[in-house]
C-alpha cells in the first residue's frame, strides 16, 4: 500500500506556512500547574488552566536504535552542550529525561507538526542544492528589526516578552522557513514593471472624492437614488438620515477617496467614469446596495514625489509586491510538497509506536526520532514546564518530610468534591464525576491524565499539608453569618480622585442634602463607573467585607444623612444613606452547616496559598535551564545567623 492508505497524515496546513513566511506565531499552551502561584482559587481542582491536549498513552523512552536521517539544517542559536540535570530543588535533581517526558506529554503533537514542516522544507532545499546559512538568518533578522526602527537585541526581546518566542525558536521556526521558502519560490517572485506601475497608481495615482449611501434594501436604495439624482445637493442629508453604514453616515456620506486597484473593481470603474455632481446607479456589493455621488476627480500625486526619491519608492513598492507574492507562492509550494510527502505519524499511534520504538514519525521513509521531538519540545516549552515540575517537586518533598502521601482515593474524592461544588449532579442528586471530567477536559483542552496531574494532585497535596491547621471558630461563624445574611447598608456613593475635589463635592451635597441632588452630583463627578452611570447607586455594603472604615461609616448613618469624606487609598468616597435592609434569615442555626462548610473552604484556600508561598520561598532552587538560582529564605537566615555568631 502507498500514499494515504499506508500513512496516517498529520494535519499540516497552509496556516503554518503563511506564519513562517513572515509572521510571528503565537505560542499556545500554558502549563496549568504554574497557575498555583496565581492565588488560592487557582489551586483548586475545579479551575485548571488551558493546556494542549495530552497523549493518553505513557511517554516512550527513545531507543538508541534507528537514528533519524534528517537533512534539516541546524539553525538554532549557537549550540551549547545539553545539560542532563536541568534543575536541583533542595539538593534533589530534576533530569533532562524527566523534563523531556513532561514537555512531550503536553506539547508533543503540536511540536511534531512544526518539526515535520521544517524537515519537509529542508528536504526540498537539499534536492535543489539550496543552503540557508547562519549569516543569511542574521541578515534577515537585522533587516526586520530595522523595519521597526529597533536594534536586533530589542526586537528579539520584544518577541520573547510579547509572544514568548525565544531567539532560537524565532530562527528555527520562523526565519529559516521564510528564507527557505523564498529561495524555493525564487522563480515565481520576479516583479514586472506592470506590477510596480499598479502599486504606483495605488499610492500616487488619481483618485475620486465621493460620498456613499449604503442600505440593505433594493427598493429603498432605488428610491434614495432617484431623490439624489433629482437633487444632488440633498445626497449628504440622505446619507446622514438613511445610510446604514454608521461611519460614513456620521460624516454625511463622505468616505476616503477611492483609488485604483484597491477595492471592488465595479465600484472603481463606476466612480472613475463619473463627473463632479453625478449620482451613480445602484451597485450591489457585499450584501449592501450602494449609491455614490462624485464630489471631485482628484489628479495623480506623481509630481509631489520629492526629487531623487522616485527610484527608492519604486524599489520599496517592488519589495511589497515581492512579499505579497512570497506568501502566495510559499503556500502553493508547500501544498505541493505536502501532497507528494509520505508521512507516518508514529507518535499518535500506539501500535506503530510499539513496532518502531524511538521513532516519532517517518517522512518520505526517513525516521524522525522521538529524541529529536523531545529536544524540540524542551527548546520551545522547557522553561515553563520545568517551573511546574519544580513546584511539584517542592510539594512532593514536603509530603515526604511529613510522611504524607496522595492516594488515588484522595484524587477521586477531590474530583467528586469539585463536581459537587459546581453543580454536576446525577438525577439522584449525587456528584457526577464523569460529567465533570468530560466538561473540564473538553473546555480546557486537556486530557484527564493532565487534569489530574496538574490541577487535582497539587490541590490535594496542599490540602494534606494544611488541613489540620484550618479551624472554623465561633467568631468566624458569627462574622460569616453577618456578612452573608445580616443587614446591609443601602447607600448612594460618589468616588473622586482628589481630596480637594472631594471637599468641593461634599460641600455642594451638604448644602442640598437630597437623594436626587446627590445622584446628580454622582453622575457629574464620580469617577467610578457603577455610581456614575446609576446616579450614585452601588451594591449594598455588608459587614466584614474587608473595608472596615467604609463599613463603619455606612452603618452608623441614618437615612438621608451624608457621610464625611472617607479615604480609600488614593480615592475619596462620600456616601448618602438610604437606610438598612432587613435580613431574611435571622437564626444562625438555620444555616450553620452551610456556613461552616463555606468558611472552611475559604480558609483552606488561603492557607494553601500561604503554605505554597512559604515552601517556594524557603526552597533552594537551581534552575539551569532558565539560568536562575534561589538560595531560599531558610538558608539565607541560617547564613546570616552564622555570620553574626562569627562576629561575636
Amino acid at each position: 500500500m502507498t500514499g494515504k492508505d499506508a500513512t496516517r497524515r498529520l494535519p499540516l496546513g497552509k496556516s503554518w506556512v503563511l506564519a513562517a513566511a513572515g509572521f510571528v506565531v503565537l505560542i499556545g499552551g500554558v502549563v496549568a500547574w504554574r497557575q498555583i502561584t496565581g492565588g488560592p482559587q487557582n489551586a483548586e481542582a475545579q479551575a485548571p488552566v488551558q493546556q494542549r491536549a495530552a497523549q493518553q498513552r505513557p511517554v516512550q523512552r527513545p531507543a538508541a536504535a534507528a537514528p533519524a536521517a534528517t537533512p534539516v539544517e541546524e539553525v538554532a542559536a549557537p549550540a551549547t552542550q545539553k545539560i542532563q540535570t536541568v534543575a536541583v530543588v533542595n539538593r534533589e535533581p530534576i533530569t533532562r529525561s524527566s523534563l523531556a517526558d513532561e514537555t512531550l506529554r503536553r506539547h508533543g503533537e503540536e511540536v511534531l507538526e512544526s518539526l515535520l514542516n521544517r524537515h519537509l522544507i529542508a528536504m526540498a532545499c537539499q534536492q535543489q542544492g539550496i543552503q540557508i546559512t547562519e549569516g543569511d538568518i542574521d541578515v534577515e533578522i537585522n533587516n526586520i528589526a530595522k523595519k521597526f526602527g529597533l536594534s536586533v537585541d530589542r526586537w528579539l526581546g520584544l518577541l520573547k516578552e510579547e509572544r514568548n518566542v525565544s531567539p532560537g525558536q524565532y530562527r528555527r521556526d520562523i526565519i529559516w522557513p521564510t528564507l527557505a521558502l523564498r529561495r524555493l519560490a525564487a522563480s515565481e517572485l520576479e516583479v514586472t514593471p506592470e506590477e510596480i506601475q499598479v502599486e504606483m497608481e495605488k499610492n500616487y495615482g488619481p483618485k475620486v472624492k465621493v460620498r456613499m449611501l449604503s442600505v440593505n434594501d433594493r427598493g429603498l436604495a432605488e428610491e434614495l437614488r432617484a431623490k439624489a439624482a433629482a437633487n444632488p445637493e440633498s445626497f449628504a442629508d440622505l446619507a446622514k438620515d438613511y445610510s446604514q453604514d454608521i461611519n460614513s453616515a456620521a460624516a454625511r456620506g463622505l468616505i476616503p477617496p477611492i483609488r485604483k486597484h484597491i477595492g471592488n473593481q465595479e465600484i472603481e470603474d463606476t466612480v472613475f467614469a463619473m463627473k463632479a455632481g453625478e449620482i451613480s446607479p445602484v451597485l450591489f456589493v457585499a450584501s449592501q446596495y450602494l449609491v455614490f455621488k462624485c464630489e471631485e476627480q482628484l489628479a495623480a500625486d506623481y509630481d509631489k514625489i520629492p526629487a531623487g526619491s522616485l527610484e527608492g519608492i519604486r524599489n520599496q513598492l517592488a519589495e511589497q509586491v515581492r512579499e505579497s507574492k512570497m506568501r502566495d507562492a510559499a503556500a502553493t509550494i508547500y501544498e505541493k510538497l505536502q501532497a507528494n510527502a509520505q508521512i507516518v505519524n508514529v507518535y499518535n499511534d500506539p501500535a506503530k509506536a510499539s513496532q518502531m520504538p524511538g521513532v516519532a514519525a517517518t517522512l518520505n521513509g526517513q525516521p524522525v526520532s522521538l529524541r529529536e521531538l523531545q529536544e524540540e519540545c524542551i527548546n520551545r516549552h522547557g522553561v515553563e514546564v520545568l517551573d511546574g515540575e519544580i513546584n511539584r517537586k517542592i510539594l512532593q518533598q514536603e509530603l515526604t518530610r511529613r510522611q504524607l502521601s496522595v492516594t488515588e482515593a484522595d484524587l477521586e474524592a477531590e474530583i467528586v468534591r469539585a463536581a459537587d461544588s459546581l453543580g454536576f449532579l446525577t438525577k439522584e442528586g449525587k456528584p457526577d464525576m464523569e460529567a465533570w471530567l468530560k466538561q473540564v477536559t473538553e473546555e480546557q483542552g486537556v486530557s484527564v491524565e493532565l487534569y489530574v496531574r496538574d490541577a487535582v494532585w497539587p490541590t490535594v497535596a496542599l490540602k494534606k499539608l494544611v488541613d489540620q491547621q484550618v479551624q472554623v471558630s465561633e467568631e468566624d461563624i458569627t462574622k460569616g453569618f453577618a456578612a452573608n445574611y445580616g443587614e446591609r447598608a443601602q447607600v448612594l456613593a460618589i468616588v473622586v480622585d482628589s481630596q480637594r475635589r472631594a471637599q468641593e463635592v461634599w460641600e455642594m451635597a451638604r448644602r442640598n442634602p437630597t437623594e436626587k441632588f446627590f445622584g446628580e452630583l454622582a453622575r457629574q463627578y464620580s469617577i467610578e463607573p457603577v455610581s456614575k452611570n446609576n446616579d450614585g447607586q452601588v451594591p449594598p455594603i455588608r459587614r466584614h467585607s474587608g473595608q472596615p472604615t467604609l463599613e463603619e461609616e455606612a452603618f452608623k448613618l441614618k437615612p438621608g444623612q451624608i457621610s464625611g469624606i472617607i479615604q480609600a487609598g488614593n480615592q475619596s468616597i462620600i456616601l448618602y444613606s438610604l437606610g438598612l435592609t432587613k435580613p431574611v434569615i435571622t437564626n444562625i442555626e438555620d444555616v450553620r452547616d452551610e456556613l461552616v462548610k463555606e468558611l472552611h473552604e475559604k480558609k483552606l484556600r488561603l492557607a494553601m496559598a500561604d503554605e505554597f508561598e512559604r515552601l517556594r520561598d524557603n526552597a533552594q532552587i537551581d534552575n539551569f535551564l532558565a539560568n536562575t538560582t534561589q538560595a531560599g529564605k531558610a538558608y539565607e537566615a541560617a547564613v546570616r545567623q552564622q555570620m553574626q555568631q562569627q562576629r561575636k
